[in-house]
């Protein structure tokens, strides 16, 4: 059992850890920094679900060229870790093609590769889910293939899509934390900064900062997660 002197001393090293938070602009920082998280994810997530539907749509055209080349773009993405792809993104184009990219331009072209690969995985998954009763049901009260495909296909498609889509965005959300390796200045790195910046005075900050760094990351996904469950009930 602790005795109580050090449970008061315990108590307060924790108290003290959070008062780092409080100290000029540490919070406002941190909000900021997760704004760039949010943005690059963001703007990541709307590419990927437009390109990843169109491919995901493509994957499921009988050519087996077409076939092959998805599951072999499929595959890299999935094998290759995000890691390296931001630093062959940001590193190898910019010295292979001479161009100029930014951390987050570079962070936003590779989570948006990944992402199409994975949501057209879902979407090829979820089209394919749907029984082929459903397509001669609706030729068969005189729909047209168009009709069939708006009306009765996306539909279904879109119930079973939105609890998967919704764990591929919370994934991409949390794996934005390694654009601090690019040097991107999010919420990750901006707290590693306030953290040795009080490594003398509070040794105990980092207990603070990643405690509201990971309450960040919870709500974000918590609300898009509540978003979801709303939309799914809706449709």
């Amino acid at each position: 059992m602790l005795s109580s002197e050090t449970s008061v001393d315990m108590i307060n090293a924790i108290i003290t850890a959070f008062g780092v938070l409080t100290k000029g602009t540490n919070f406002i920082r941190l909000l900021g920094g997760l704004w760039v998280t949010v943005w690059i994810a963001l703007v990541s997530v709307v590419f990927s679900i437009v390109l990843g539907i169109l491919f995901g749509m493509l994957m499921t055209l009988k050519n087996r060229a077409i076939k092959i080349i998805s599951k072999i773009y499929l595959e890299i993405m999935r094998i290759m870790p995000q890691m390296v792809l931001l630093f062959m993104a940001y590193y190898g184009l910019t010295r292979a093609f001479n161009i100029s990219l930014s951390g987050e331009a570079a962070s936003i072209l590779v989570f948006t590769l990944w992402g199409t690969a994975e949501m057209g995985d879902l979407v090829r998954g979820s089209l394919e889910s749907v029984p082929k009763h459903q397509y001669e049901s609706g030729r068969a009260i005189g729909l047209t293939e168009r009709q069939v495909f708006f009306y009765i296909i996306i539909p279904q498609t879109l119930r079973s899509l939105i609890p998967l889509s919704m764990n591929l965005i919370t994934r991409m959300i949390k794996t934005t934390s390694l654009v601090v390796f690019v040097g991107v200045i999010e919420v990750v790195k901006i707290g590693q900064q306030i953290i040795e910046a009080n490594r003398l005075t509070i040794p105990t900050a980092s207990i603070a900062v990643y405690f509201v760094i990971f309450m960040m990351y919870f709500f974000v996904c918590w609300i898009l997660n509540l978003g979801a469950k709303k939309l799914e009930q809706t449709l």
